[in-house]
Parts: structure tokens; C-alpha cells; sequence
């Protein structure tokens, strides 16, 4: 083929691509080159969807499922994009963060449920994530970049020759954490403002939800932060849009008394769980606790972790070392070990059947050869009731003396737990007061027994500040069992 009909071939496939690709926007009404069709955005979704309930696991909580999916609902009907089957779920974290991904799916956490305030700060919000979609945000975002298979643990990047050791991201996972850029935030809170205001809610509040996700973020470090936060317009520049578009829309639907409705918001979330649920597992002073399963284990002090239902990882700040426990594959602990050795390529280097705290185990070391060094694996497969424990330390060869103290004590602290204490640990809870005279807030915590160290947490839950004042008969929040 000649230099001119490969150029003639290049400029026939780039217009045949712009004709299939190119789609009209739902919400701006302008062409686009998505190269996905709604189909595929659908599919996407579908497929996603599985992959994030599992990472997270699903809050149970059946009357405040049937408020999200009523509402969410109510304003799909009125959104750009009506003819998508959405879903609405609340996921099983305490970091304050809502997401959606490609063809319907919209997602809040339980951590970001106990902050809002009133169903109006809902309202904004799930407009705005919705608005992702219509907008298909995600859908672009892909066509310019899909997150890397990061090797990362709890914000850990590892080094890169560990990374046959841990799990990349699926694509549900990593659709989840896209991040989008100004312009998307902007208009998604354009569209967060209409959509509310749409079904009656007074997008003011969403204004006031933005601020309280700011104390939370200058509280936390800027650690586990929602994704509409980072990198996005200033919450000042945020709050005074946001503020004049709900007058606005107000405005053009004459939309009079809208609604805020915060006592009926409150009473919703009584008895939510805040913060780490114990029954999920636990971590205090340097020990991982597991009521439900019923074992412990030591952790190595100031390495990060990160805890979900398939896994527990561990590593230090470094990224040179992970430890890791699963479920193993099999129905012996041969079986157990043979699995793992066949996964990784494994040659062993020694192995034992040992006991550890009275339970039976097989412990090895193998390499797995790789074309610049060897990674080796300290592993120890643990029978414990019906299951069996798979815990690997994992570092490159020359660094393995250095770290193979850490792995085995934390391999050979694995052990049924028996302290009933742990074992019937409760989870902090919202609880709802009704403040009996009018008073500060600080106050009205104090009278409710609050203990001083978590004033300031509890001033950001409610949204106040506080010596802000409380009337007698207002609903707040505090925390119990």
C-alpha cells in the first residue's frame, strides 16, 4: 500500500469512526464522540454493578432502601435520560461518598446517609450523581482515561513487582472511583440544582451540604474525601452558584414553601450505624479483630490496612511488603497450599505442617522468579472451623529478611477469639434527641451525655456549629448503641 492510499485509508476510517461514535449529549443536545452507545453504557453498568456490591457489601436497612430507590426514582422520571432502569443502593461504608457509574446505577454510602441533614441536602446530591449519568460524564471520562491497574493498599502504592499479589481493580471498581473534572462538577451540580428543584426540594440546602463536607474534609486531612470534592470548583464558588440556580428554578417553577423536610430525614436515619461496623471486623491496639468469623491477629504497627469482605491487606507506608489474608481454595490444607503454589508459579523453598495457637497449618516459603528478582512468599494456611486461612507475607528476596519478622508474627497470632467483650462489640449508632430547652448545641450534647473528644465529630454530623443555638423541640443527633 502507497504512503497516498494509506493516508486516503487513515481519513475514511477516522469519518467512519466519527459517524459511529458521534452521539447527541442528552442534556447539552450537542454532538459528541463517545465511541460507546447507550447500549454498551448499559451493559457497562450491569456488569459493574455485582462487582461493587461485593467490594462494599449492602447496608441492610429496608425502609430507608425503599426511600432512596422512591426518590431516585421520582427524579429519574424527570431527568434527561427517563428511559434507563435505575438503581439505587446504599453500600456498606462509613466514608462519606455517593457515585454512580454508566447506565443507571447510582450509589451512597451509609456514612454519607448520617450526614445529610434533611431530605432537601439528599435531594441535591442524588440529583447531581444522577446528573453524572444523564450527562454520561463517566462514559467521556472513559474515552479519555480508565484508571491504571494500580498495585495500591489503603492508598499504599506497592512496588510494582508485587503486584501479581493483589487484586487489580475491576472495571466495576475502577468506574466507581473515575473522578471528573470542573466542568463536569459544574454542570452535574447544575443538574443536581434542576433535578431536586424538579420534584419539589429546596436546592438551597445542597448549597449547606457542600460546607458540611468541607469541615469533614479539613477534620479528616483530605483523606477519604467524596470524588465530587477533589479536584472540583472552591465550595465558596460551589455554594454561591448552587445558591443562585435554586433561585432560579425556584423562580421559573414557581415553586413556593419547597420542601426540606428535616424532622422526617431524621427520624429515617435513627439507628443507622456510624462509622466502622465491629461485625465487618475491627482494628485496636495493633490487633484485627473478627466477631462474626471469630479470630485475631497482630498487625504490624503504622502499616496501612484495608478491610472488605473478600480480604484483609496490609502494608507498610513504603509499599515494600504486603500481608495479606483470604479464604483459601480447597478442602484440605494440602489442597489449600497446592492451589496457592499452582496461582503464583510458586517453587517452594521449605514446608512444614506445624500447629499454630492449637490449630493445624501448613507453613512454607517460595519464590516466584521474575525476570529482575525474585519476589518471595512467606505463607501459613490455617484450619479454623469450616474455613481455611490463607495469610501471605509478601516482599522481593533481598528484602524478605527485613520483613519476614512482621509476617510471622502476625501468621503465628492468628487465633480463635474468645474475649467476649470483642466478641459482642456494638457499633456506634445515630441516635435522634429531641433537645428539651433551647440551648446551645454544645450544650444539648453535653445534656445528652456526649463525651467531650467527639463534640467537633458531632457538630459536623449535624451540619451546625456549636454555639450555634438550638429550640426546644429541635431534632439532633447523637451517637449511641
Amino acid at each position: 500500500m502507497t504512503r497516498s492510499t494509506s493516508m486516503v485509508f487513515i481519513y475514511h476510517l477516522l469519518i467512519a469512526s466519527w459517524f459511529v461514535g458521534c452521539a447527541t449529549n442528552p442534556v447539552t443536545g450537542k454532538k459528541q464522540l463517545v465511541l460507546m452507545s447507550e447500549a454498551q453504557e448499559i451493559s457497562m453498568g450491569k456488569s459493574s454493578d455485582p462487582q461493587i456490591t461485593a467490594f462494599f457489601g449492602v447496608y441492610e436497612d429496608p425502609k430507608l432502601q425503599q426511600f432512596i430507590t422512591e426518590k431516585g426514582m421520582e427524579m429519574a422520571a424527570i431527568s434527561h435520560r427517563p428511559n434507563l432502569n435505575y438503581e439505587f443502593k446504599i453500600v456498606d461504608s462509613p466514608v462519606i461518598n455517593a457515585f454512580a457509574v454508566p447506565g443507571g446505577f447510582v450509589y451512597f454510602t451509609r456514612g454519607i446517609m448520617a450526614h445529610f441533614n434533611n431530605e432537601a441536602e439528599f435531594a441535591g446530591v442524588l440529583g447531581h450523581e444522577i446528573g453524572h449519568i444523564t450527562a454520561r460524564h463517566s462514559v467521556i471520562q472513559q474515552r479519555n482515561q480508565l484508571l491504571g491497574q494500580l498495585g495500591m493498599i489503603a492508598g499504599v502504592i506497592l512496588m510494582p513487582e508485587l503486584s501479581d499479589f493483589v487484586e487489580p481493580l475491576s472495571q466495576g471498581m475502577q468506574l466507581a472511583l473515575l473522578s471528573f473534572g470542573r466542568d463536569a462538577e459544574r454542570q452535574s451540580d447544575k443538574l443536581g440544582v434542576e433535578y431536586s428543584s424538579k420534584i419539589g426540594y429546596d436546592a438551597v440546602e445542597m448549597a449547606g451540604f457542600f460546607q458540611t463536607l468541607e469541615r469533614q474534609q479539613a477534620k479528616s486531612g483530605g483523606n477519604q474525601i467524596p470524588d465530587f470534592l477533589s479536584s472540583h470548583p472552591s465550595p465558596a464558588e460551589r455554594n454561591i452558584t448552587v445558591a443562585r440556580l435554586a433561585g432560579e428554578w425556584q423562580e421559573k417553577l414557581n415553586l413556593e414553601n419547597a420542601d426540606v423536610n428535616r424532622e422526617s430525614y431524621l427520624r429515617r436515619i435513627d439507628g443507622l450505624v456510624l462509622g466502622e461496623d465491629p461485625k465487618q471486623g475491627f482494628v485496636e491496639n495493633n490487633v484485627f479483630y473478627h466477631p462474626v468469623l471469630k479470630f485475631s491477629f497482630p498487625i504490624p504497627a503504622d502499616w496501612n490496612l484495608q478491610n472488605t469482605p473478600q480480604q484483609v491487606q496490609m502494608a507498610p507506608k513504603n509499599g515494600e511488603a504486603i500481608i495479606r489474608l483470604t479464604l483459601a481454595k480447597g478442602n484440605s490444607l494440602q489442597e489449600a497450599a497446592a492451589s496457592l503454589i499452582e496461582q503464583y508459579k510458586l517453587e517452594i523453598v521449605e514446608s512444614n505442617e506445624v500447629r499454630i495457637n492449637g490449630l493445624p497449618a501448613i507453613v512454607f516459603i517460595a519464590d516466584q522468579k521474575q525476570e529482575q528478582q525474585s519476589i518471595r512468599v512467606n505463607a501459613s494456611l490455617i484450619q479454623f472451623g469450616e474455613n481455611i486461612y490463607a495469610i501471605l507475607g509478601i516482599t522481593t528476596e533481598p528484602k524478605f529478611p527485613n520483613y519476614q519478622p512482621f509476617f510471622k508474627a502476625t501468621m503465628n497470632g492468628f487465633q480463635e477469639l474468645r474475649d467476649t467483650e470483642k466478641l459482642n462489640r456494638k457499633p456506634d449508632v445515630v441516635r435522634i434527641k429531641t433537645v428539651p430547652r433551647t440551648m446551645t448545641l454544645q450544650a444539648a450534647l453535653q445534656h445528652f451525655n456526649m463525651p467531650s473528644d467527639r463534640m467537633e465529630e458531632l457538630a459536623i454530623l449535624n451540619g451546625m456549629a456549636l454555639d450555634d443555638t438550638t429550640e426546644k423541640g429541635m431534632l439532633i443527633k447523637v451517637v449511641g448503641k
